[in-house]
């Protein structure tokens, strides 16, 4: 079984994470940011991963630690499920429309973390939100899960919807790469042998 739980304790953050990557796109995400909850609620239910996540963080001072902090427990959950990465199609990919935004996304599950990452949101905030901490959870997820994670602005013009699409694009493009390459299931992925 293709599961994993992380517990992540930080003078900033307290945070477990429980993932299925073999789920059915369950979720139950608590942090007390409304709108990042709704953000990894997609994440899980486009990419077919139950997720759970709860994270008690210093929202006193603002949403950042607990933003880039689920993003390192879950990078870290999704490395550790992961395995060896045996069967894998490695690759995935997402062209993604949602009313006026367009995101594309391409991903690698190679063990090499690299982030490109071209969005630009209208506005600062979407509710108290603020727009740059989609980028610093990307940033966080793409490092500690190991992922070579390109996504791209090709249209967009409201905040809430660029962000959404981008989460669920990237959701899509680890379906993908997560699945069971059923002509190499026993395989790694890489002539090297290892990944």
């Amino acid at each position: 079984m293709r599961k994993s739980q992380i517990t992540r304790n930080t003078a900033e953050t307290k945070i477990s994470v429980d993932l299925n990557l073999d789920g059915t796109g369950k979720y139950d995400n608590k942090t007390d940011i409304g709108f990042f909850n709704h953000m990894l609620d997609q994440l899980a239910r486009h990419s077919l991963m139950d997720i759970t996540v709860r994270c008690d963080g210093d929202l006193h001072i603002d949403d950042h630690h607990t933003v880039e902090d689920v993003g390192i427990a879950l990078g870290r959950a999704l490395s550790q499920a992961i395995g060896d990465k045996r069967g894998i199609r490695r690759y995935g990919n997402c062209l993604l429309a949602m009313d006026d935004a367009l995101i594309r996304c391409a991903l690698d599950l190679s063990g090499r973390p690299f982030l490109i990452w071209n969005v630009i949101f209208p506005t600062q905030k979407i509710g108290s939100f603020d727009t740059e901490l989609v980028r610093e959870f990307f940033q966080a997820l793409s490092t500690h899960g190991g992922i070579t994670l390109h996504v791209d602005q090709l249209h967009g013009l409201n905040s809430h919807h660029i962000a959404e699409a981008a989460f669920k694009s990237v959701a899509r493009a680890l379906r993908d790469a997560l699945e069971t390459d059923p002509r190499k299931s026993d395989a790694i992925p890489s002539t090297k042998g290892t990944l």
